[in-house]
């Protein structure tokens, strides 16, 4: 009967974390945590280490790998925390330290000589492949943890050569400089992923403070290390080995477990493919599994995307037939390569549109496995002559395109933005008439 005298008049929630009502009873308003929602007590250590090292709002605040890749990224900066110390370690006893004969003149000149070639290397590398970091995050986040190990192992190697010590150590310098830039980048990339509440500043900042916090188990652990490892080559070799798999490990399953909503060309491609087969549109958890993680290096019909009018067509007769489709975009088969130049006026759906067809296109002049349905009828009669092939093309977009962009956007993909890897050029042309 007491309980009957207790009135809730307000209710209130942390989240998912804590819930808790305030009850009025004889005048008096207590607060008392909701024993049907199973919460973590105000002042326990793993309430203080979630807000010290998690981002506000966890687990609704951020993506739902967010925990998962976290876990790897932890394991994978301490296991290159301790590799830096024994690449640090062989660097120094490299450029003299320790030896009486070394001076410092000469010490310093190759510290700066590494120095100035990686900030070279970071200029060019950022020119180069800069565009590349937002539509391959995955890729190139592996491929900078892949550089970095490779650096450290040149480092450890170098104060075995020391005619070559110079050259070897400002090489590894290019290296890191690139991992700076492309670990950075797609850091950023990742970020923007992971922040579900326009909150990426906090996920940056908690990321910076578990990176700290790794580093400094990093460092205990390497006090303990260094003694061991001191005029040990084989010790040294056999530790960094160690390290090294373990890093390359955990960077794997830590890419591997991103869940990106938004487009890439891989994805698309992957999407589109499954849709032409069966009808059905993956979910991003589905398509991010078969997505490879890995650079490819070989491709045989390349799709360039945005490219100048020049590059798609040089004649009349070719302008003719590029433009005989009303769509914001002209798409053509060009020197072995699937071009396509963009309307000043296309929109995001037009972009995906384009890709797709492009994605097609590829398919049928270079098949990697047995042509399925619509594939096979466009490619039997028009694979000899490219511009019917594309008038082909423009026709199954068509009648699949609206269809399979409502599965796309069913099956939760982002289609407010992409991330296909188009340039700047923009071309305006005369539309056919209807």
């Amino acid at each position: 009967m007491e309980k009957d005298k207790a009135q809730v008049v307000a209710t209130e929630r942390y989240g998912s974390l804590e819930s808790w009502k305030y009850q009025l009873e004889d005048g008096v308003l207590e607060r008392k945590r909701d024993e049907g929602h199973r919460g973590t007590n105000d002042n326990s250590i793993i309430s203080v280490f979630k807000s010290v090292f998690l981002p506000q709002g966890y687990p609704e605040s951020v993506s739902g790998d967010y925990l998962q890749y976290q876990f790897w990224d932890t394991l994978q900066a301490f296991s290159s925390s301790l590799s830096g110390t024994l690449a640090t370690q062989a660097s120094l006893r490299g450029v003299g330290v320790g030896n009486q004969e070394a001076t410092v003149a000469a010490a310093t000149i190759t510290w700066l000589l590494r120095d100035g070639t990686g900030m070279l290397g970071r200029i060019l590398f950022a020119w180069l492949k800069g565009h590349k970091l937002d539509s391959e995050a995955k890729k190139w986040r592996l491929v900078a943890d892949v550089l970095n190990d490779i650096a450290m192992f040149m480092e450890i190697m170098a104060p075995n050569f020391p005619a070559c010590f110079t050259l070897i150590v400002c090489s590894a310098g290019i290296l890191k400089a690139i991992v700076g830039v492309a670990g950075g980048a797609t850091r950023a990339a990742l970020t923007v992923h992971q922040a579900r509440r326009d909150n990426m500043a906090d996920i940056s900042a908690k990321d910076g403070s578990q990176e700290t916090l790794v580093n400094l188990a990093g460092l205990l652990v390497s006090l303990i290390l260094i003694p061991l490892v001191t005029d040990n080559s084989l010790l040294t070799f056999v530790l960094f080995f160690l390290f090294t798999i373990l890093h390359l490990f955990a960077n794997f399953k830590a890419v591997r477990s991103v869940v990106m909503e938004t487009l890439n060309e891989a994805r698309l491609a992957i999407i589109f493919h499954q849709y032409l087969r069966d009808g059905q549109v993956p979910s991003p958890q589905e398509a991010n599994q078969k997505e490879s993680v890995f650079l490819g290096f070989r491709r045989t019909v390349q799709i360039k995307l945005g490219v100048r009018l020049k590059e798609l067509v040089t004649t009349s007769e070719e302008l003719h037939m590029a433009m005989s489709s009303n769509q914001s975009y002209l798409i053509g088969v060009k020197q072995g390569s699937v071009c396509v130049c963009l309307g000043p006026g296309a929109s995001v759906r037009d972009e995906i549109r384009a890709v797709c067809q492009a994605v097609c296109l590829c398919t049928v002049l270079h098949p990697v496995s047995p042509l399925e349905g619509a594939l096979k009828q466009l490619s039997m009669s028009h694979r000899n002559n490219h511009w019917e092939l594309v008038n082909e093309s423009h026709k199954l977009m068509d009648q699949i395109f609206h269809p399979f962009l409502d599965g796309v956007e069913t099956a939760g993909w982002q289609t407010s933005r992409t991330l296909l890897d188009w340039d700047e050029w923009r071309v305006e042309w005369k539309k056919k008439r209807s």
